[in-house]
């Protein structure tokens, strides 16, 4: 870990020539938001400084690449001493766009709709939800988390009356994409869609799409290929530790081809 006063700037190596928001891949920006709610945890409960080894760990990704995506930020450490908490904290959230609230509105207030407007940790992390919004009559002007519903309709002047900038889809598949446009209409810049669906938006328009049922099936993958290698390590007597059985006569181990390696079994 490069010591201060290796040439890279001030305190905490805090570097001038730091990478512009814009030139941080993606990936690494997903990982700065786990940083950040690693150190969030580690502030309250009185850390002042933090090594990569111990960060990287408490993250759970390696130390490597820790200290490679810290270093967008133009953070390097100190040699021996590791990161200031409080730095890296804000060093974060000034590349994260946190250093001022975004103000957020919830369309579709179903039950999903109903759990973020209850939320109370957006707030407090610098997205409090401002407006709310359904077409069901019942629920129009109806308080849910202390704010009035008000009709879709309504959402391109609102948004723009209250200055929202993020949207949150919490609606049917075939509401989403009329519901977007409303969003977009009204100045709304980023979309956090939890609708089924691709929404069409223009260029200008980030959209982030999350569907539970999609990471639902990616987790019942690998329970179902964590069962297949128990069954074939129980069933091995061959090779211990493989999960393979010895050559069976077809071409290679278990059958899959004469490199040994595995096939794929679809199972109706």
């Amino acid at each position: 870990m490069p010591a201060n006063g290796n040439g890279r700037g001030g305190p905490n190596g805090d570097a001038p020539e730091a990478v512009r928001a814009k030139q941080i891949p993606e990936a690494a920006v997903a990982r700065l938001a786990v940083y950040l709610r690693v150190l969030s945890g580690m502030s309250e409960q009185g850390a002042t400084t933090v090594s990569s080894e111990e960060l990287s760990q408490a993250a759970g990704v390696n130390s490597a690449k820790l200290r490679k995506d810290l270093s967008y930020l133009g953070s390097y450490g100190t040699r021996g001493v590791g990161y200031e908490v409080s730095v890296l904290v804000s060093q974060i959230e000034r590349i994260l766009g946190l250093t001022r609230q975004h103000k957020v509105a919830v369309v579709g207030i179903g039950n999903l709709g109903h759990a973020l407007a209850n939320y109370g940790g957006f707030p407090g992390r610098g997205f409090p939800v401002e407006a709310l919004f359904d077409l069901d009559a019942d629920l129009i002007g109806v308080p849910v988390g202390g704010l009035p519903v008000s009709h879709m309709d309504d959402i391109p002047r609102v948004c723009a009356e209250r200055g929202i900038s993020i949207g949150v889809i919490a609606t049917p598949p075939t509401a989403a994409q009329s519901v977007c446009d409303r969003l977009v209409a009204g100045g709304v810049q980023c979309i956090l869609n939890f609708a089924p669906v691709v929404l069409q938006v223009p260029a200008h328009i980030e959209v982030r799409k999350v569907d539970l049922a999609v990471e639902l099936q990616i987790l019942s993958f690998h329970v179902a290929r964590r069962a297949d290698d128990a069954a074939g390590n129980q069933g091995n007597s061959g090779l211990p530790g493989t999960g393979l059985p010895p050559d069976n006569g077809k071409g290679g181990r278990n059958g899959s081809g004469p490199d040994g390696g595995r096939e794929m079994v679809v199972r109706s």
